[in-house]
């Protein structure tokens, strides 16, 4: 999806694709690095780290295992209650392995912390997280990220794997998106 094709809908591009690129390709060479010559499984978090999985796993220069988990949230409208139902699990024994949940973006920090807790409980030799962007100031709770993209204002963005109404998330690049668009 091209961003001129939805430019009325778009208040402002935050994060380019050349942009996104660059970071990831850092962020890939300090995890090649890190994880120089150990057992890594790269676990997404679905469906909005989508797009950060295959661009950051494809620049990762060791070999990697990915699998792919869904979970859902309870809460009342928006608002998120930390309480997690997995709707998709792991095909994966995690037992002695060093995990890397990848993320698209934290926002609350509260499923996310409830998914390190839960993988380090199966046994797995590590859990760290590496994501694309996080919105500190809407944090509830602290969660230790090892590998960051970028720090983004707490507004409503789409683009690179986030939605709105499944809408916006092949578009390239990070960007806010108008009110008059959820707000109908």
């Amino acid at each position: 999806m091209d961003p001129r094709d939805c430019k009325d809908e778009l208040a402002e591009i935050l994060i380019t694709e050349e942009e996104m690129q660059e970071r990831l390709a850092e962020m890939a060479q300090q995890i090649s690095a890190d994880y120089a010559g150990k057992n890594l499984l790269l676990v997404g978090v679905l469906k909005g780290a989508i797009m950060v999985m295959a661009d950051l796993s494809r620049k990762i220069a060791i070999p990697v295992e990915m699998d792919w988990m869904a979970v859902s949230s309870y809460g009342s409208g928006t608002k998120s209650s930390g309480v997690v139902r997995i709707l998709k699990d792991l095909d994966t024994d995690l037992a002695g392995r060093h995990v890397l949940i990848v993320e698209d973006i934290i926002d609350s920090g509260l499923t996310l912390s409830w998914l390190v807790r839960n993988l380090e409980n199966r046994g797995a030799a590590s859990v760290k997280i590496a994501a694309a962007l996080r919105k500190k100031e809407a944090a509830k709770v602290e969660v230790d990220v090892e590998y960051l993209g970028f720090d983004i204002p707490n507004d409503f963005v789409v683009g690179y794997g986030l939605d709105y109404a499944e809408k916006y998330r092949t578009l390239p690049c990070v960007a806010k998106l108008s009110p008059h668009v959820y707000e109908k």
